[in-house]
């Protein structure tokens, strides 16, 4: 009699569970969805983040090495952990930028066509509500990436180029995410916490614009049928990442270098120091070639693929166990 009862009540209270889920905003459930896909994506790939960020900030050391010897270089110095540093600041921000990014988006496209009829349903309205909400995230989390990128930029090295570099222009050792900010803020206040946005923003405007421009037109051509392959998913999300990767990418490599240069020392890239977006892609390209402007872009289609793609399917897929209505059409 004990455990019918006790059998009843499990049933009633996974049926008051279910029931609550659906008292849930929609906004919120979006952010869920999207922290969840930010997390995921971010995590998978990270020791590839971590070398990029060395090859476009640690000219000197890393910039003859291929990706397999920078990962071999990184391991050896800094250990198994080493491929994560910083993956705690990156997840810390991609999880609210990712929140906010998708949610922003689905508001963004809803405002659009209940206000903008004269732009359509098509794939315009995705580029533009792309575009907006990754503004809108980037905006909000900034703080978060230039502590992520400050703490990736680190290596524990003990050879001689290292050394010499150290002392020609010595870094700040930072431990945390705090010790950044602590340190950042004092060498130029608010301000400095957001060096670098220019350029970030001028590179995830169009890139999230075209990031959910081709997923959606590439889903909006497949069949009922297969709209719910995760192999679909997969693949429309990568050809997303490559294509908008590929047109935005030095204004990323400008980003980095604002972001790990020095306060107190000039000329650390053997340049003048970059005080903007197109002043730094001209002196990039002045200073240190053409190429360093593409410089880890082979190693960023590696991680693009995985990273956009399941972000996209993680996105959907908890949008799915959430009960998210679907958008408006």
């Amino acid at each position: 009699m004990g455990s019918s009862s006790q059998g009843s009540a499990a049933v009633a209270a996974a049926r008051v569970d279910l029931c609550a889920l659906d008292f849930v905003p929609v906004f919120a459930k979006e952010m869920i969805a999207g922290g969840v896909a930010g997390a995921f994506s971010k995590t998978a790939i990270a020791p590839l983040e971590r070398v990029k960020i060395l090859l476009q900030t640690r000219t000197n050391e890393f910039g003859s090495l291929g990706v397999l010897k920078s990962l071999k270089k990184v391991r050896q110095h800094d250990g198994i952990k080493g491929f994560y540093k910083g993956n705690g600041a990156s997840v810390l921000r991609i999880v609210p930028y990712a929140a906010l990014h998708f949610m922003a988006y689905e508001r963004y496209r809803c405002w659009i066509l209940n206000n903008c009829p004269s732009l359509g349903t098509g794939p315009l309205v995705d580029l533009l509500a792309g575009s907006a909400s990754g503004g809108t995230a980037v905006l909000c989390t900034y703080p978060l990436d230039l502590a992520r990128t400050k703490l990736a930029f680190q290596v524990n090295s003990s050879d001689q180029l290292s050394t010499a570099l150290k002392r020609a222009s010595p870094q700040p050792t930072y431990g945390g995410i705090m010790d950044v900010f602590r340190g950042v803020y004092s060498e130029g206040g608010v301000r400095a916490l957001y060096q670098g946005v220019g350029p970030t923003l001028m590179g995830i405007l169009p890139y999230a614009g075209l990031k959910f421009y081709i997923y959606e037109g590439l889903k909006a051509h497949v069949p009922d049928d297969y709209k719910s392959s995760v192999t679909l998913k997969l693949s429309c999300g990568a050809a997303a990442g490559l294509f908008g990767q590929t047109l935005t990418y030095p204004l990323d490599v400008v980003r980095r270098q604002m972001q790990v240069q020095n306060q107190q020392q000039h000329g650390q890239f053997g340049g003048p120091r970059i005080t903007g977006t197109f002043q730094g892609l001209i002196a990039i390209k002045q200073t240190q070639g053409w190429r360093q402007l593409f410089a880890g872009l082979s190693l960023n289609y590696i991680k693009v693929v995985p990273s956009v793609a399941i972000g996209f399917t993680a996105y959907d897929t908890v949008k799915h166990f959430l009960k998210i209505p679907p958008r408006e059409k």
